[in-house]
């Protein structure tokens, strides 16, 4: 269930008699609407009243006060400035939003503006959210961070979605129904809604953001897009719908909010079209494990399994590729071509990973740079990286034959040489990350600076020969010359020697005494000092100069280099799928034109690495769908791998269209629409639903939305509610699916009473993983057989779980009685033999009632009406409603 950002209440007005300084803070507090104020306090950030009161809680740091606010106590916390970064990473991840305010002008520029008692000027420099992030140490560096914004106008819904950490932009248009399924895709950190949208049942952002309606407005929105592009006309970036201009306008217009006007790294946004991809629900996902586990990990799902990729953009670009298969049989070729090159190759894959590894993240160092957030750390890691793709390239074009998805993606890492050497002779081998301090250009690329330097080492060793001289001429060995911010340089001796010094004729000028030391100063000394402060500023603002010259460079060919980084995460994925796929006996799929799906000696991936684990041998198994066999009917004892026979096909379907190999012998298919799994559920208290109520829900959901193209695996329908209602339930389910539906099925159940269904539907066959009892005990053979299942074994699973000897037994005697009177009375299928075909008894349902008034109502858009036609619209649906009374 998405959250909505918390709201600190901070119901405490400012007071009309409050000191200047609580004046500004409610005027900023009044900027940052629901967000938590860091109000910058010389070398803290501060919090106050309840926006205090939840930071405290949620970092666990002392909750103090400072004055009073209408006769109570203020409450406050603070968190040091050098520090703050870890702070907001944990009130960020506790879904919290943040605005910073620092100071903007020096307290000097304070007392020149307004006298002594002048107070120093504070603004929103920016909004820290869960999908604006770009710091290293606020994100994960293997995961995406999406920011996205839904938008409806008229009867089209569509979502824009960036990675703001990367630029990475896109935007698709999907059926209302769809919206979910999308969202589940893209699983953004934060997601926009307008003020007005009604409530959307969203499970999958995990923090809603409302945001005013004039940001959603797709007039504006076209406007908005083309200033922050600096374009006349975005008809270079594709045709977009007035759906998809308003979710991007609306997307761009708070990226214009958080930063507060500062830059942004976005690329020019990529369309897609919801059918290009495998469109697949929340519920499935989370039931597949798809890139995580039901417990929110990553460790343990298929992506967590598979995952081999050796730099952090190939690892976000796998994620991707699993959660969003291909529905396009070309593309998906050009992915498995590339991987089956790798595969056949290990010492090429070898080198391409070697290379690869010793990548820097650019794509993300990239992004700190635009955003004015970075540094020379970030300039270093681009050159590295682009650097390594130069020597790749050249490599790469060495060979004969280069895969042909390779072959169109070569080119973009080239054009990259100058800003590569320009770096290279720029910057030290390892920058720092802070650049206050300087020392990051390196020798011999600016004389001038080179100079600089030179004096100020000459000055450090002249003060050094004062040091000496002084310890000589006034015979105190404990003599030094030290620095510090306050003072500057200075001499030091201990207390006792001070009197020394004291007298006028010393030549020394006392400063300062403190406990056990007396500070001084000299003429000698202070020349000296001047020379090196003097040349390390110029030095440090030189510096400063020739790191903006370098970033403008870099942010200049931006949108190159992250076509380059988006090339070596691609070369990644593939040599990464490769590798795993040659350890572990994966194999190629052949992809076919009709709905099938034949696989010999299938596996479930994430089971069998857990067993592998604990040297045990996984069980493979076949399966053999067509449209004359499209839905197999699975009996069999629990415990028994039904499940896990429905799952590991399911992802065998994501992995051949996510563009890798599988895990099995061979694997044939037809390429899948739609993938939807209804394997096990649980109550959803925060909507109120029961386990039942969730199964039926997503179950309704396949009936309505999988085609002839989908494929769908279904364990347990029915078994929520009464005996009765179950399997008259999963009796007309599986009907559906056949009948209706007509799509490739696998349902499991313990229903042994559906098997008659073979009788009446032609493309339904009957299959069991097998059992058997040895002197008592139940041994699971975990292999697919043809046929039904002889019987349950629900008491020797019973028995096997520990259940007490004395309950199984009175179970044994109890299921004698009940077996009996199935004997005489038919059973619970008793009667069904008689029942009419599936198709007549949709005959009978009658048709709902038509309602001219809502339906003339659906009609109507809005925002493509004038104001005349509206006006006759509303005239028209007055007289519909006459008509009814």
């Amino acid at each position: 269930m998405a959250a909505t950002a918390p709201r600190p209440a901070n119901s405490n007005a400012a007071a009309s008699g409050a000191t200047p300084m609580m004046a500004q803070y409610w005027s900023l507090k009044d900027k940052a609407g629901d967000c938590l104020l860091f109000y910058r306090m010389g070398d803290f950030f501060e919090l106050f009243f309840d926006d205090a009161k939840a930071a405290a809680s949620t970092l666990d740091i002392a909750l103090t006060s400072r004055g009073e606010h209408d006769g109570a106590p203020v409450p406050m916390c603070g968190v040091p400035v050098h520090s703050a970064e870890s702070y907001l990473a944990r009130l960020i991840k506790a879904g919290h939003r943040v605005a910073i305010a620092e100071q903007v002008e020096t307290p000097a520029e304070a007392k020149a503006r307004g006298g002594s008692k002048a107070l120093v000027a504070r603004d929103i420099v920016r909004f820290v959210t869960a999908g604006t992030l770009t710091e290293e140490n606020l994100l994960e560096g293997r995961s995406a961070n999406r920011l996205a914004a839904l938008a409806q106008v008229g009867s089209e819904v569509a979502i824009a979605a960036a990675d703001i950490s990367t630029g990475r932009f896109e935007v698709v248009a999907v059926p209302a129904q769809s919206v979910d399924a999308e969202l589940a895709r893209l699983a953004p950190s934060e997601l926009l809604l307008s003020e007005s949208a009604e409530d959307l049942p969203i499970s999958s952002a995990r923090q809603v953001v409302r945001r005013p309606p004039s940001d959603f407005a797709s007039t504006g929105a076209q406007k908005r897009l083309e200033s922050f592009y600096g374009v006349r006309t975005l008809d270079g970036f594709g045709q977009f719908s007035r759906g998809e201009l308003a979710a991007m306008g609306a997307l761009v217009a708070y990226l214009d909010h958080v930063g507060t006007g500062g830059p942004t790294f976005l690329q020019p946004p990529v369309r897609h079209l919801a059918s290009a991809r495998m469109a697949i629900d929340a519920a499935t996902r989370e039931s597949l494990e798809l890139v995580r586990t039901m417990a929110g990990a990553r460790e343990g799902s298929l992506l967590g399994t598979i995952d081999r990729t050796v730099t952090a953009a190939g690892a976000r670009l796998l994620a991707d590729d699993i959660a969003s298969p291909l529905t396009e049989k070309s593309a998906i070729l050009d992915r498995l071509d590339l991987v089956d090159a790798l595969a056949r190759d290990a010492l090429w894959r070898g080198e391409l990973r070697a290379g690869l590894r010793a990548l820097p993240d650019a794509g993300r160092a990239l992004g700190r740079l635009v955003a004015g957030r970075g540094g020379p750390r970030d300039l270093a890691q681009l050159r590295d990286a682009l650097g390594g793709a130069r020597l790749l390239r050249e490599r790469l074009a060495r060979r004969p034959d280069l895969p042909p998805l390779l072959a169109r993606l070569l080119p973009d890492l080239d054009g990259h040489g100058a800003l590569v050497d320009e770096l290279s002779r720029a910057l030290i081998e390892t920058p720092p990350v802070d650049a206050a301090q300087g020392g990051y250009v390196a020798e011999g690329y600016d004389h001038a600076l080179d100079a600089l330097r030179e004096t100020a080492r000459d000055g450090r060793k002249a003060i050094a020969s004062l040091e000496a001289g002084y310890r000589d001429r006034t015979g105190i060995a404990s003599l030094k010359i030290r620095h510090n911010g306050v003072l500057g340089y200075h001499v030091e001796v201990p207390a006792k020697h001070a009197d020394a010094l004291m007298a006028p004729e010393s030549g020394f000028t006392h400063r300062q005494t403190l406990a056990g030391v007396v500070r001084f100063n000299s003429s000698d000394l202070h020349e000296a000092a001047s020379r090196v402060t003097q040349a390390g500023v110029h030095a440090v603002a030189a510096e400063a100069a020739h790191l903006e010259a370098l970033t403008d460079a870099a942010i200049a060919r931006r949108e190159a280099i992250a076509a380059s980084c988006d090339v070596l995460a691609r070369i990644d994925v593939a040599a990464a799928l490769a590798d795993h796929a040659m350890s572990h006996n994966w194999c190629r799929p052949d992809l076919a034109d009709t709905p099938c799906l034949d696989v010999t000696g299938g596996r479930h991936p994430v089971v069998e690495a857990a067993l592998a684990k604990s040297g045990e041998r996984f069980v493979p198994n076949d399966v053999s769908l067509s449209e004359a066999d499209r839905l197999w009917l699975v009996t069999g004892p629990n415990m028994g791998g039904k499940s896990t026979f429905l799952r590991q096909n399911a992802l065998i379907v994501v992995l051949a269209q996510a563009g890798g190999f599988v895990p099995a012998a061979s694997a044939k298919l037809g390429l899948v629409d739609r993938l939807f799994s209804r394997v096990g559920a649980s109550d959803n208290l925060a909507r109120g639903r029961s386990t039942f109520m969730v199964e039926m829900v997503e179950t309704a959901a396949i009936l309505a939305q999988a085609t002839p193209q989908s494929f769908v695996i279904l364990d347990e329908v029915g078994r929520g509610t009464s005996t009765y209602d179950g399997l008259a339930l999963a009796w007309s389910v599986v009907e559906a699916v056949h009948e209706v539906n007509r799509c490739r099925c696998l349902f499991a159940t313990h229903y042994h009473e559906l098997t008659r269904l073979a009788e009446t539907l032609d493309a339904l066959s009957l299959h069991h993983v097998r059992a058997r009892e040895w002197r008592g005990d139940l041994i699971l053979l975990h292999e697919l057989a043809e046929g039904p299942a002889d019987r349950s074994y629900g008491l020797a699973v019973a028995r096997l779980a520990g259940v007490p000897p004395g309950v199984v037994k009175r179970a044994e005697a109890v299921l004698a009685k009940l077996e009996a009177g199935r004997e005489k009375t038919g059973g619970l299928a008793a009667g069904l033999d008689d029942l009419p075909l599936f198709a007549a008894t949709l005959a009978e349902v009658s048709p709902a009632a038509k309602d001219a008034l809502r339906d003339a109502l659906a009609e109507i858009d809005p925002d493509a009406l004038a104001p005349r036609e509206a006006l006759d619209a509303l005239y028209a649906l007055k007289r519909l409603m006459a008509d009814e009374r």
